[in-house]
């Protein structure tokens, strides 16, 4: 990798970590008013929204590692594409957890460096083991906002209506790695996947 390749790749990751992300699309829900939540009911949700936002950082991490290592320009413009979708993600969660006076995971550094690790593996195994990697990972981010619909204050449209569109997103993300050849992963891997989401949901919940 070039000098100047290495900074543009280290430039996208501290942006990433460090600075606030923007979107090119509305906030979704941003046109509803704030619901009334007790002060338990605004802690969870701005729990819940801290792991999204975290999700968001992996992703990031993930697709950088990916395109960086995947051998076909037409996968790597794909993976680059998604990531601009996620960085919209990354804004939406981040407002809304400002919104509900939280603030951010501490660890996201720590997030980065161990998706961005994941991500990098995933596109040496060769280009339909990293698409595999991809479709798996954003089935499992499917399931994953599914829960949160579900556990989110009902009253709360703002994160719902969030989480609705982020959901949407990661269903077309994993159809267009299955459809430019995606390999589909052994089960003790799939396994693996979810145990190591479950340590991050876990612990971004509360740190």
């Amino acid at each position: 990798m070039s000098a100047e390749k290495l900074i543009l790749e280290l430039d996208r990751a501290l942006r990433t970590v460090f600075t606030s992300a923007h979107s090119r699309r509305p906030t979704p829900g941003g046109k509803l008013a704030e619901a009334e939540m007790n002060e338990q009911e605004r802690a969870h949700a701005c729990a819940l929204m801290r792991v999204n936002h975290v999700g968001e950082i992996c992703a990031q991490a993930l697709y950088q590692g990916q395109a960086l290592t995947s051998r076909d320009p037409a996968l790597r413009e794909a993976l680059r594409g998604a990531a601009d979708e996620e960085t919209e993600h990354l804004a939406w969660t981040e407002q809304r957890i400002a919104e509900l006076g939280g603030r951010k995971s501490l660890l996201n550094p720590l997030w980065y460096a161990g998706a961005l690790s994941m991500g990098l593996i995933a596109g040496r195994l060769g280009d339909k083991w990293n698409l595999g990697f991809l479709a798996e990972t954003e089935r499992q981010v499917e399931a994953h906002l599914d829960g949160h619909l579900v556990e989110l204050p009902g009253q709360d449209a703002r994160s719902r209506e969030i989480v609705d569109q982020m959901r949407i997103d990661e269903i077309r993300h994993a159809d267009t790695a299955v459809n430019l050849g995606a390999a589909e992963l052994p089960g003790p891997v799939k396994s693996a996947m979810r145990l190591a989401a479950k340590v991050m949901t876990q612990t971004a919940y509360r740190v």
